[in-house]
């Protein structure tokens, strides 16, 4: 353990808007302490070290926990149906996790609010409970998955299945119930080292490295496959990498670590640190999947992440199987932990809930009921005999890529919203770059949704789809660019005074000027609203539809 230690007066911070007074106070991280109040330069490489391995934690959490039984199985299958085809799309995918995740966590160590609160207070009641209830249902099923990942794991294992999953959740529970928000991240950083299991396995499968290489920077589609399949895979390869948790998670966590504007830099650091242990094991996940099926009989004929485990072994040696099995496992464990948090943190932002790992089960009792709640309540569906556990999964992955476009369109509204960041708004190039991506998840979740309510679709329908999203994106610029001329604007948009952004911190909530939302941002955001919860409840049904046999 570090301590930075206090060589400058403390200055006074400015009255904030934290709702919880646990989320005020000395950063007490896995691997360091930072005091309250220290403003002192970090001068030296030790100085910045030691403030670094303190904040460590948030974003390498969220992304490694991003590589769960979900991603596993995707990565899984995307290696043993195609190869290293698609590994490009990670490339493609790296910006995107970093600017998604680098907004939030200027939100959270900016506002000090949660991101649930954020859409309530800004948007209003009714968005504020539909990105709620988006999150509720999807984290539920997700936190599903990763104990089905539990029981695919112990199974190869050869351990009593229920018996574990019960185990299994009992320890994420206990993990983050002792009132000990230190204690809770130095078992999220031993998980995420546990991430790391998936190299030795890479090196025993020993991929070819230069075809690697060069499906990692240059895209292609896999020969002789339908466009349909391939295409729908690919959307699962981004809604298991881009999830809505992530960003309610972050931006919770980095206020519960008491993460202020002051140390934005090595957060940064610590979500780069992230982003690359995730692109790391998703990559290997793909290259050893494809060295151990290929020119096998089950390549193109990907079931589950425990046949995964029995082809490794088959092609490498039972100690690889062995080690992607206990990797499976660890990334179950940590995947349930962030996103059963993420739930319990949106809903005590919105129900007024002391919300705080500083806090033990007495002090936030509520907090605690919700977060053992979801967890149990997903164990007990996984052990009960002829749960249909393969359909849940899938109905995950479904969701999670239809509900994709949702939470990026209101992180990019916040951050434009300067009552709310201040000197920390976006700047034009983060908004260009942000509304191409919500462009993109928009079409792909259009894609999606027609080919859950269409099981039959064709490739010919997929491109008309995606010429049409395209169309309507020319016009929507034609329309803005007609509008800014019309209105005189200029150009290069806003200028944006950041003097003085590191002691900037949003006022209080009941102290925010009402927002000012445009009409036609009112017309864009009900239509995709809209467009969202028909989409939401056709899946719903056709998956209802599928487990009741029809």
């Amino acid at each position: 353990m570090t301590e930075t230690t206090i060589t400058s007066p403390a200055v006074p911070q400015p009255r904030a808007a934290v709702l919880d007074d646990a989320h005020v106070g000395d950063i007490r991280g896995a691997l360091g302490t930072i005091k309250q109040g220290d403003n002192a330069p970090r001068r030296g490489i030790p100085a910045k070290l030691k403030t670094l391995l303190a904040i460590i934690g948030p974003g390498l959490i969220v992304m490694v926990g991003d590589n769960d039984a979900g991603a596993f199985a995707t990565y899984g299958q995307a290696g043993q149906n195609y190869g290293t085809t698609l590994l490009w799309t990670l490339l493609l995918l790296v910006p995107v996790l970093y600017v998604n995740q680098e907004m939030v966590l200027r939100l959270g160590a900016v506002t000090g609010v949660g991101h649930a609160r954020l859409i309530l207070e800004r948007f209003g009641k009714f968005w504020g409970a539909f990105s709620v209830i988006d999150l509720f249902l999807l984290n539920a099923l997700t936190i599903v998955t990763e104990f089905i990942g539990v029981t695919l794991a112990v199974g190869y294992l050869g351990l009593p299945k229920t018996a574990s999953v019960l185990v299994a959740a009992a320890v994420v529970i206990v993990a983050a119930s002792t009132g000990s928000f230190r204690r809770f991240e130095r078992t999220a950083v031993i998980l995420c080292a546990g991430s790391l299991l998936l190299v030795p396995i890479y090196f025993f499968a020993h991929p070819a490295t230069s075809q690697m290489a060069h499906d990692f920077v240059v895209p292609g589609m896999p020969h002789g496959s339908q466009l349909s399949d391939v295409m729908l895979l690919i959307i699962a390869i981004v809604g298991t990498t881009v999830a809505p948790w992530q960003l309610f998670f972050q931006q919770s966590y980095v206020i519960d670590k008491r993460i202020t504007p002051r140390f934005m830099r090595y957060e940064k650091a610590d979500l780069w640190l992230g982003i690359v242990i995730v692109v790391i094991g998703a990559a290997a996940m793909m290259g050893f999947t494809a060295a151990a099926f290929t020119g096998t009989k089950e390549f193109g004929n990907f079931d589950d992440a425990a046949g995964i485990a029995h082809g490794l072994e088959a092609y490498a040696g039972k100690a690889a199987g062995v080690l992607f099995a206990i990797a499976l496992l660890d990334a179950s464990i940590i995947g349930a932990s962030a996103v059963s948090l993420s739930t319990a943190y949106a809903l005590g932002d919105v129900l007024g809930l002391k919300h705080s790992l500083h806090r033990g089960v007495k002090g936030a009792k509520g907090f605690y009921a919700i977060f053992a709640g979801v967890i149990l309540a997903a164990a007990i569906i996984v052990i009960i005999p002829g749960s249909p556990l393969g359909l849940l999964t899938e109905g995950v992955q479904t969701l999670a890529g239809v509900l994709l476009p949702s939470a990026s369109v209101f992180l990019l509204l916040l951050c434009n919203d300067k009552a709310v960041l201040g000197p920390w708004v976006n700047g034009r190039w983060t908004n260009a770059f942000t509304s191409l991506v919500v462009a993109v998840l928009v079409t792909l979740s259009i894609i999606l949704t027609a080919a859950v309510l269409f099981p039959g679709i064709t490739s010919a329908a997929i491109l008309d789809i995606m010429a049409i999203c395209g169309v309507a994106g020319i016009l929507a610029l034609g329309y803005a660019e007609t509008r800014r001329r019309r209105k005189g604007w200029a150009r290069t948009g806003r200028v944006i005074d950041r003097t003085g952004k590191e002691a900037w911190r949003m006022p209080p909530l009941d102290e925010l000027p009402k927002p000012v939302i445009s009409t036609g941002r009112k017309v864009g955001v009900t239509a995709l609203r809209t467009y969202l919860l028909v989409a939401m409840i056709l899946v719903i049904v056709r998956i209802v539809q599928l487990a009741m046999g029809n």
